[in-house]
């Protein structure tokens, strides 16, 4: 299917889909939907099969509601047009974009994908890309940025509607760039069709994410996706560190800029120092060096800034500009986020929920902390139970002392995942399990001293606790902040200091 000329909030079936209707001539419409209950009066209806169930099926019931035609995968006998196409999703993309006016192609438009450091890696873009002096809007698990503000409860899930929504604020906002984190389920179900990139960046290509997808390859094939959508002008980032991402640089038919700090790229980095609160790299490109310090700590960060810091080359951003715009941006909530209480010892939050994930984030801790590691960690009821396994390898592998508690467990048996985890350990007998999610946290603090470090991984800045009996407010960083405030006193000497965490109720 091809993108036809932009249309202003309005779309023709005939033109979008030539010879492709039945039951009748060509039909236009100002909107559409995939749910039949959100039909209006001369809506599209379009029938999709996930996990909601058939669409077709419900076909009638949305023509019943308005729908003046329907676009399907197969023949219905219906009393209005039915347009019958290889894909539905991918027709949902082009008829959303046409609704909107293609806004994509009104303003310069990054899309960041990757197994892990997509949102950092959009985030810093973006900030490089203010600090050039360009009006840029965002889209990221953080939130929606529409180029003056930050709506952090708005929808972060990039669908059909919420992509062309989002474009097309970002153009009204006279917003001249648009960055957009773009998952892997994103790609897979053609949430972004209709959309060309002008700029691609790939942070990197792991072995998450199969509980989605099935297998690697086609894990794989769904990221590829992500340069099929670039401009005929467009560009491409990938990681020349990234084994799969070099694999798959072969295959892009656009121009490539890589980045790396351990292999031939164009654009790399020497880390000069790595303290918990700060690091600092230089930054090189060419015969062109930059110092760069950054309030986000290890290598994992290190590499989004190279991401970023490519990315911006790419858009023609001068490289002094680029640091500024690096240095510029914050820890971002959850990601690898330092809580500085007036302890002396380290305590960091990361929403790490994967094996990969969570590998990174112990092994950034490992290389700056002189003393323990102590993570809390748990699985989810969506992972599966290899998946389970692996994060209950790495964490033994990386960490001196772990805590498994309940991370979203929903109506499975808390006992299940554990076993799952446990699956993955060479030593079972190392974990510690404590279901409550406060008492491991207070189990972790008091263990904890002068020089060590305590992670609590699993929930970042996401708010809130799936159980067994529905949904409960839980911030993993609010009852740190809390308890740590609450026990810590001034020292009277450097070597002197006072912790008095309450023990868990089941310990007394």
């Amino acid at each position: 299917m091809q993108t036809p000329t932009p249309f202003s909030g309005v779309v023709s079936l005939g033109q979008l889909f030539p010879e492709t209707l039945l039951h009748g001539g060509d039909v236009t419409a100002r909107g559409c939907s995939r749910d039949w209950r959100r039909i209006r009066h001369g809506d599209l209806f379009v029938a999709i099969v996930d996990e909601d169930g058939d669409g077709h099926e419900q076909a009638r019931r949305a023509v019943d509601r308005g729908a003046v035609a329907v676009i399907a995968e197969r023949p219905l006998q219906l009393a209005v047009p039915v347009c019958v196409v290889e894909d539905t999703r991918e027709a949902l993309g082009l008829v959303c974009q046409t609704l909107a006016g293609y806004p994509a192609q009104q303003q310069i438009t990054v899309a960041v994908s990757g197994t892990s450091g997509k949102t950092v890696t959009g985030e810093l873009i973006a900030s490089v890309l203010r600090a050039a002096g360009h009006r840029t809007s965002s889209l990221t698990n953080l939130g929606w940025h529409d180029g003056s503000y930050l709506d952090a409860n708005g929808d972060k899930v990039l669908c059909h509607e919420t992509l062309a929504h989002t474009l097309r604020q970002s153009a009204d906002n006279a917003c001249s760039h648009v960055v957009l984190e773009v998952s892997s389920a994103a790609l897979a179900q053609r949430a972004t069709a209709g959309v060309e990139w002008d700029l691609a960046v790939l942070t990197n290509l792991r072995s998450d994410h199969l509980d989605l997808h099935g297998t690697l390859p086609n894990y794989r094939r769904a990221k590829a996706r992500l340069f099929s959508q670039l401009t005929p002008n467009g560009c491409a980032v990938m990681n020349a560190d990234d084994p799969a991402s070099r694999n798959l640089l072969a295959s892009v038919d656009r121009p490539a800029l890589t980045f790396g700090t351990q292999s031939d790229a164009q654009v790399s980095a020497d880390l000069i120092e790595q303290l918990p609160s700060e690091q600092t790299f230089l930054l090189t490109t060419g015969d062109e060096s930059i110092p760069v310090r950054t309030a986000t700590t290890g290598t994992p960060h290190l590499a989004n800034c190279l991401a970023a810091a490519t990315a911006g080359l790419a858009l023609g951003i001068e490289l002094p500009t680029i640091a500024r715009g690096l240095e510029a941006l914050p820890v971002l909530p959850g990601r690898l986020e330092r809580l500085d209480c007036g302890q002396d010892f380290s305590v960091f939050v990361d929403c790490a929920d994967t094996p990969d994930q969570l590998g990174r984030a112990l092994r950034a801790l490992r290389s700056i902390i002189p003393g323990r590691l102590i993570c809390v960690y748990g699985a989810r009821s969506t992972h599966s139970r290899s998946s389970r396994a692996a994060l209950g390898r790495v964490v033994e592998r990386f960490s001196d002392l772990d805590i498994i508690t309940n991370d979203n467990p929903g109506i499975e048996p808390h006992f299940q995942m554990v076993h799952d985890i446990l699956d993955g350990y060479r030593r079972p007998a190392k974990a510690r399990v404590m279901p409550s999610r406060a008492d491991a946290i207070t189990w972790a603090l008091q263990q904890a001293r002068s020089g060590d470090c305590v992670l609590v991984a699993g929930k970042g800045d996401r708010r809130g606790q799936y159980l067994s009996d529905g949904w409960h407010p839980w911030d993993d960083r609010e009852y740190l902040r809390t308890s740590l405030y609450a026990n810590t006193t001034a020292p009277t000497s450097p070597a002197s200091r006072l912790l008095s965490f309450p023990a868990p109720e089941f310990l007394n």
